[in-house]
């Protein structure tokens, strides 16, 4: 019997041009900026990719392989802890649409596959809007934000 699924999808407009946005997904030294982990891969269908905390460690925290690239308008990807990466039902895909929008970019985050009320489906609807509020502002400000902050306590 299998487990029912999820889906997360979340839109967002950056003043900037696609292949900005693109780059941005794809190369680590930016990524580390506003995400606080680089994604490493070489980006051709079927190739590994890694999610690495940009720290002195190197954790890698989440593992997949790269679906579709299709620079600049699209990137698909499947995602799993590295924790998990030996089970393949662990597994859930994210799909980056890349959208010129008059002078802006409509990007569309599309997380799917995943398990219903796991933990993954969990965070992922907290530390998606987070990184992609940091890649906008990195991309319109030069600034990314603090994707590890903490909520104040009252």
């Amino acid at each position: 019997m299998s487990k029912e699924k999820t889906c997360f999808v979340y839109v967002t407009y950056i003043r900037s041009t696609p292949e900005k946005v693109f780059e941005a997904l794809t190369k680590p030294e930016i990524a580390r900026r506003y995400w606080g982990h680089e994604n490493v891969s070489d980006w051709k269908p079927g190739s590994t990719w890694e999610h690495v905390r940009a720290d002195e460690q190197r954790t890698v925290q989440v593992v997949g392989k790269v679906v579709e690239v299709a620079p600049p308008t699209r990137l698909v990807i499947t995602w799993a802890n590295a924790s998990q990466a030996d089970d393949p039902a662990s597994y859930s895909r994210v799909s980056f649409d890349v959208a010129a929008y008059e002078e802006m970019v409509r990007l569309t985050v599309t997380h799917d596959e995943l398990e219903a009320g796991s933990g993954m489906a969990k965070g992922i609807q907290q530390g998606w809007p987070l990184v992609l509020s940091s890649l906008k502002s990195l991309l319109e400000t030069g600034q990314g934000m603090d994707v590890f902050a903490k909520p104040h306590v009252a």
